[in-house]
C-alpha cells in the first residue's frame, strides 16, 4: 500500500474512532475517568478547572533519519542531524470550561558529517535559541456523559518568534528554529472513557500567513519575497490503558496532511506525515505525573522523518 493509501486508511481509522466516541459503554461501567498523565502529542479535551494552574515541560531529542520523497520512498538525510526541543507548556483555567495555555520552546540543533558542506568545507554546525511560541484557547462545549464524549473547541495562534531569516550558510541549516510565519488553528478535541481505555482525539485545521522566506537577487541587493505555505490538517488519536493505579500504557497515532490553501495560492509541494508513539505513564500523585515515549515517523511524502524520544512531566498547582 502506498503512502496515499496509508493516509486514507489512517484517516478512516481516525474518523471511525471519532464516530465511536458518540457510542455508549457497557451497562454498569463507571463514568469516572482514570487518573492519567495525559498523552504526549495528542491534546486533551477536558479544560483545567477555573483558577487552577499546571506546568508541563517536554524533553524531546529528534534523530533525523532522512526524507520521504514525493512517492513515499526514504532518502538519506545526507549527514547526522539531531535536534533537542524543550517546549514548556503553561496551562491556566481562565473561566468555567475555558482553558488558556501557552507553549514556549527552546530549540537546539546539531549537524555533523554533512555530505554537502557549507562555506570553507564546513561539515558540522550547531545553533540554539527560542522557537515559535503558541497561545491556545480551549472551550468545553459538551461534557462527557454515559452516551456522549467530551467535546471542546480549540483556537491557537503560532507566533514566528523562532530564528528563521538571515540564515548563515555555514551553519548548515542548524540555525532554522521556526516556521517564519504566523499560523492560526481551529479545531476540535474529543475524549471518551471506553472502559478500560481512555481515548483522546484531535482534528485541527491550520492556516499560515505569508512568510518572507524566498530570496531574489537584484542590482540593489537581495529581496525577500513573500511565500504562502499550504494549510495543514492534523489528526491525532491517543489511547491510555491503566495497568495499575500508578502505571498507564499509552499508544498514540499522529498525522498531518498539507492541503489548499483556502486563502491565496501556494507553490509549495504538499506533504504527508504519519507516525505512532508507544509509551508509558507513571502517576506519582494527583499533582505530579510523568510520561515517556518514542515518536516514530512511519510514512510520508515530501517530509523529513525522525525517531524522537519524548519525556514529559506535569505539575498541577
Amino acid at each position: 500500500m502506498g503512502v496515499k493509501g496509508v493516509s486514507r486508511a489512517a484517516a478512516a481509522v481516525l474518523l471511525a474512532a471519532l464516530i465511536a466516541f458518540s457510542g455508549g459503554r457497557a451497562a454498569g461501567q463507571p463514568l469516572d475517568v482514570p487518573n492519567t498523565a495525559g498523552p504526549l502529542i495528542t491534546d486533551t479535551a477536558v479544560p483545567t478547572a477555573k483558577g487552577k494552574f499546571a506546568l508541563q515541560p517536554f524533553f524531546t531529542l529528534s534523530f533525523m533519519q532522512g526524507n520521504f520523497t514525493a512517492n513515499g520512498a526514504r532518502r538519506s538525510a545526507g549527514g547526522d542531524f539531531v535536534s533537542f526541543n524543550l517546549p514548556v507548556k503553561f496551562i491556566y483555567g481562565l473561566a468555567q470550561n475555558l482553558e488558556i495555555y501557552a507553549v514556549v520552546p527552546y530549540v537546539h540543533n546539531w549537524a555533523s558529517q554533512v555530505k554537502e558542506p557549507g562555506p570553507g568545507d564546513n561539515r558540522a554546525a550547531e545553533f540554539g535559541g527560542l522557537g515559535d511560541i503558541s497561545v491556545s484557547l480551549k472551550y468545553q462545549l459538551l461534557k462527557e456523559t454515559q452516551w456522549q464524549p467530551t467535546v471542546s473547541a480549540l483556537f491557537s495562534v503560532d507566533f514566528p518568534s523562532g530564528h528563521r531569516y538571515g540564515l548563515n550558510p555555514g551553519r548548515l541549516g542548524a540555525d532554522a528554529l521556526g516556521a517564519g510565519a504566523y499560523a492560526f488553528t481551529l479545531g476540535a478535541n474529543l475524549a471518551k472513557w471506553l472502559g478500560p481505555v481512555y481515548v483522546n482525539a484531535n482534528l485541527w485545521y491550520s492556516v499560515a500567513a505569508d512568510s518572507p522566506g524566498a530570496v531574489a537577487h537584484r542590482q540593489s541587493g537581495p529581496l525577500l519575497i513573500p511565500v504562502h505555505g499550504r494549510d495543514q490538517i492534523n489528526g491525532n488519536l491517543a489511547a491510555e490503558y491503566g495497568l495499575t493505579t500508578r502505571w498507564v500504557a499509552l499508544l498514540e497515532f499522529y498525522s498531518s496532511w498539507e492541503v489548499g490553501p483556502v486563502f491565496g495560492r501556494s507553490h509549495e509541494p504538499t506533504s504527508i506525515l504519519l507516525g505512532i508513539v508507544p509509551g508509558v505513564e507513571f502517576i506519582f500523585s494527583p499533582r505530579w505525573s510523568c510520561a515517556l515515549g518514542v515518536a516514530l515517523d512511519l510514512a510520508g511524502e515530501n517530509s523529513p522523518y525522525a525517531y524522537t524520544p519524548i519525556f514529559s512531566m506535569i505539575f498541577n498547582f
